[in-house]
């Protein structure tokens, strides 16, 4: 059985037991949080309809509230201009492990 839920921004297609990283929620490490569900797929069976997606729910627990993602370099350069810049990021992430889909 899998589902695929909105987090952060994204879609994530999670199973129980999974860790994944999302954009920053505000929880805490060792707090509950619950994800909204798009579909759900248990063996042959699908569930779209919004009307019992409504009562689906994925619940997961907070593993590490200040993980980062990996550096990006950004570059930029004009010719004959002399202007040059270089700046990096790391997205704030929360990496969270499902525990249930009920």
């Amino acid at each position: 059985m899998y589902a695929i839920v909105k987090a952060g921004g994204h879609q994530e297609k999670v199973e129980v037991g999974d860790t994944i990283l999302v954009n920053r929620l505000d929880a805490k490490k060792g707090e509950t949080v619950e994800f909204p569900v798009a579909l759900v797929v248990d063996g042959a069976n699908v569930t779209l309809a919004a009307a019992d997606l409504a009562k689906v729910s994925v619940k997961a627990e907070v593993v590490d509230d200040e993980a980062k993602g990996p550096k990006i370099n950004i570059q930029k350069y004009k010719n004959k201009t002399g202007v040059a810049r270089r700046k990096g990021h790391r997205q704030q992430l929360t990496a969270v492990k499902i525990t249930a889909i009920a």
